[in-house]
């Protein structure tokens, strides 16, 4: 699973840097372990800096931020950044207990993006759950593997959801990646018990990151894709919303997050990881689920 592989890796990683610290540059135990996370905080620094650069060098035209706001872009990415990888996902027992399913006419169920698992959607889990929704969640694995081995698995599921909640039908909201994953679904499997599509951020027309990195859906992912121009065919049959950062560093061009058929709604400024904390793009996805639950 993916909180076990990070986990075992940061372990790994922080052995590394503290074998480094003693034994070769013969540190103390306290200068060691300051070195070991300065390690872990540069390594990961240097990775949000190049989805930055990617975001800069092949951006779709957008109003320029000032300084300050990119500054503090750049900041709240690279600290969402940490608390993901770091925290939240490596120790992910500790932060998302099981989904609490009771029976719910219209169900919410997140699906993740790229490299993560469902630990990314622990804040925004509490706050649908707050505004009185019923939310589930899934990991899918392997995490580099093809989108389209992931669609059984998202396939089980929703019909897992549906049957503990007595629901006929539940919205999909997916983050990246799972955006594609849950077009597959669809297009193999029909809308008979999804709703509505929500996408966050979602590469629906590839994004140039994609190029750099791991595993077989990276390659789908890399624009103009075989797999992309396949689904690029398949029209989404079911009221779609998709939710696009003009700023992201993940999805670039960001205009590649348009859905054809789908509501375009821009987003607030926020990183690729960061949107999934911040209030103001909650309160948006929120407003989405209501305009959805006054239709039961």
């Amino acid at each position: 699973m993916i909180p076990l592989s990070l986990f075992i890796w940061i372990c790994l990683e922080t052995s590394a840097y503290l074998a480094v610290a003693r034994y070769f540059l013969h540190f103390d135990w306290p200068a060691a372990s300051i070195f070991a996370l300065g390690g872990l905080l540069a390594l990961r620094a240097s990775m949000v800096a190049r989805t930055w650069r990617y975001a800069r060098r092949f951006a779709s035209p957008a109003p320029a931020l000032p300084v300050s706001a990119r500054a503090r872009l750049i900041i709240e990415e690279y600290l969402a950044f940490l608390f993901t990888f770091l925290l939240l996902t490596p120790l992910e027992r500790l932060w998302m207990p099981a989904d609490r399913l009771r029976p719910e006419a219209h169900p919410i169920l997140l699906v993740h993006g790229y490299g993560v698992s469902r630990g990314c959607w622990w804040s925004l889990r509490r706050r649908l759950e707050a505004a009185g929704h019923t939310v589930a969640t899934l990991s899918m694995v392997p995490a580099y593997t093809s989108m389209g081995k992931l669609v059984p698995q998202l396939k089980q599921r929703i019909e897992e959801v549906c049957q503990a909640t007595g629901a006929k039908q539940l919205t999909l909201v997916a983050h990246s990646m799972g955006g594609l994953v849950c077009r597959s679904y669809l297009a193999r499997h029909g809308i008979e018990k999804v709703a509505k599509l929500i996408t966050l951020a979602t590469p629906h027309q590839g994004t140039e990151l994609a190029r750099i990195g791991l595993g077989r859906n990276a390659r789908e992912m890399e624009p103009d894709s075989l797999w992309l121009r396949d689904m690029a065919s398949e029209a989404v049959k079911v009221p779609a919303l998709s939710l696009r950062n003009p700023y992201d560093n993940y999805v670039m061009p960001q205009d590649n997050q348009r859905l054809p058929g789908a509501k375009d709604v821009e987003l607030p400024a926020a990183g690729h990881v960061a949107m999934l904390y911040k209030r103001q793009i909650a309160d948006i996805l929120l407003a989405a689920c209501r305009h959805e639950g006054k239709n039961r």
